[in-house]
């Protein structure tokens, strides 16, 4: 466990230089001035002049220089991340605002998957060739393949603005998080779905399966007693691979719905290049990916006893 621990430690370190490099790379090679995005981000465009520009630049130095980017990896050595170029605050406090409306998004998002996928997976799984399995396969299939945007539109026509159910996009309530929430977990439960079904209908032909039925359990109890822990590895592991999914969901969902989460401010921060911004989003995301596979590997240590055995 120390081991596995220390693994990940070291990950969190290697995410946080590389995305610091890249995020900078891939904000210098943006077209445009960059100081001309700033300024209009800080005065409107209907004010962006060669006098405001200029102020900017006296004020910011070059934020696409070398200097520049060695003075953020010094900052975060001292737990700072910043500035923002825009508004002036501490890229850490609007941050830790930003990324509790996510993670309250993607809380949701996880739960109405794991209220969804699993259930569909073990039920299809224990009567497979069946027509509830061959449907549930076919839905699988077919959320898996949609794209989320394509997908959280969808969820607006028709329970937005055909049906007028819900709220097309807000913050600030429960009813709110339904249709953003929903977007993300129906893509994540089409593969929990697949994974739980499959685990199933490998464990019906596995020996311990057939040497419990052989002691007189029923299949109920074999499934309650034995199978939830076999299945709940996979899924667990599964989560914690589609955590980056998870994230570029949360990127694109937070856009359509008007969520003020770090993804939809991230999108503004690479638009406004506000450089030091989209440096501490990028980082926060990748640790945040760290920190749920290492949570993943405990679960799945405490869940399989073979694992705990290594």
């Amino acid at each position: 466990m120390i081991k596995a621990l220390g693994w990940r430690l070291a990950q969190a370190g290697v995410v946080a230089i590389l995305v610091g490099i890249l995020s900078f790379l891939m904000m210098r090679a943006l077209p445009g001035d960059m100081i001309f995005r700033i300024a209009a981000a800080r005065f409107g465009y209907d004010n962006v002049t060669a006098e405001n520009a200029e102020l900017v630049r006296a004020q910011i130095g070059d934020p696409s220089g070398v200097g520049a980017f060695f003075g953020w990896i010094g900052g975060l050595l001292r737990g700072d991340l910043g500035t923002s170029l825009v508004t002036g605050e501490a890229v850490s406090a609007e941050i830790a605002h930003q990324f509790g409306a996510t993670a309250q998004l993607a809380g949701v998002a996880i739960v109405l998957s794991l209220l969804i996928g699993p259930p569909l997976g073990l039920w299809a799984g224990l009567h497979p060739g069946g027509w509830f399995d061959r449907a549930t396969v076919l839905l699988a299939s077919v959320f898996k393949a949609t794209p989320q945007f394509l997908l959280g539109l969808v969820l607006i026509v028709v329970a937005s603005i055909g049906l007028g159910l819900l709220p097309a996009a807000g913050h600030g309530e429960l009813q709110h998080l339904i249709l953003p929430g929903l977007t993300l977990a129906l893509g994540l439960a089409a593969n929990t779905t697949r994974i739980t079904r499959e685990a199933v209908v490998h464990a019906r032909t596995s020996e311990w399966w057939r040497f419990a039925r052989w002691k007189g359990l029923s299949e109920r109890q074999v499934v309650l007693r034995h199978g939830l822990r076999h299945v709940a590895v996979p899924v667990l592991t599964l989560i914690a691979a589609q955590f980056v999914a998870l994230m570029e969901g949360v990127v694109v969902v937070e856009t359509i719905f008007g969520w003020p989460g770090i993804g939809h401010a991230l999108v503004h921060a690479v638009f406004h290049r506000d450089v030091p911004m989209v440096q501490g989003a990028a980082l926060v995301m990748g640790l945040a990916f760290v920190l749920v596979n290492a949570l993943a590997d405990i679960g799945a240590r405490l869940l399989d006893p073979r694992e705990t055995m290594r």
